[in-house]
């Protein structure tokens, strides 16, 4: 195909992409949306709050801002 018709083609299936708008399914938008009711997120664990599983990397800095040495 010569480079023409390659870029034809590109821009036929680019103004198809760009104009598509398919029907949107209300129901099912609803159903995920949970019918609008409020959801609580799950409590957080705040046992290891400010530690991550990094090695060690920042376990200075956390004892350092915990004693209060950050005035």
């Amino acid at each position: 195909m010569g480079r023409g018709r390659q870029k034809a083609k590109q821009t036929k299936v680019a103004r198809e992409l760009k104009y598509y708008s398919p029907s949107t399914d209300y129901d099912a938008l609803q159903r995920e949306l949970g019918h609008g009711e409020y959801r609580q997120s799950p409590p957080v664990d705040d046992t290891d709050a400010g530690r991550d599983d990094d090695g060690g990397e920042y376990d200075e800095y956390a004892d350092w801002a915990s004693n209060g040495r950050h005035h």
